[in-house]
């Protein structure tokens, strides 16, 4: 049986780096604590099912994943009915701009798995490599590659119906 991570010391370790993560994807410093936050209690509640071989490595991906989880329940539910259009005029400059590029990106993540959100962003947004991504998902590189041209051939056909 593998030994229970030390929570504490992966906090100290780690915790500003999944901070950084959460931050610079969700742009906001108290939803960025509270994901940080959530990521060590998954930490607590999974316990003796993490390995200790790569934690730097997990807590990323879990802050990736969290961060996503996070930015999809706010545009499913915001606080305010405004929070969904103000965290879409957040992100880009033009108003034409914002609206054609959140309606695309809804359309083209909606046929996707939610795996392919982290691979989009681990690959075209923090610049990992496909064996980097791989290895970050737990699939192959030729898997990571297939899922990104897919996604990629899906984002063309909806430039062009555009």
């Amino acid at each position: 049986m593998d030994p229970v991570p030390d929570v504490a010391a992966w906090y100290r370790t780690h915790g500003p780096m999944v901070l950084r993560r959460c931050r610079a994807l969700l742009k906001d410093e108290e939803l960025a604590r509270d994901a940080m936050q959530e990521v060590f209690v998954q930490v607590v509640r999974r316990g003796q099912r993490l390995h200790d071989t790569a934690p730097s490595s997990l807590l990323y991906r879990m802050a990736t994943n969290t961060c996503l989880n996070v930015l999809r329940t706010r545009r499913r539910h915001p606080e305010h009915p405004d929070d969904d259009l103000l965290l879409r005029l957040a992100t880009f400059d033009d108003a034409e701009e914002r609206t054609v590029a959140r309606t695309l990106l809804d359309r083209l993540f909606a046929r996707e798995q939610p795996s392919t959100a982290v691979m989009a962003v681990l690959h075209y947004v923090d610049g990992l490599t496909l064996e980097e991504t791989a290895q970050e998902v737990g699939l192959s590189v030729s898997g990571v590659r297939k899922r990104l041209r897919t996604l990629r051939a899906h984002l063309d056909g909806l430039e062009d119906a555009a």
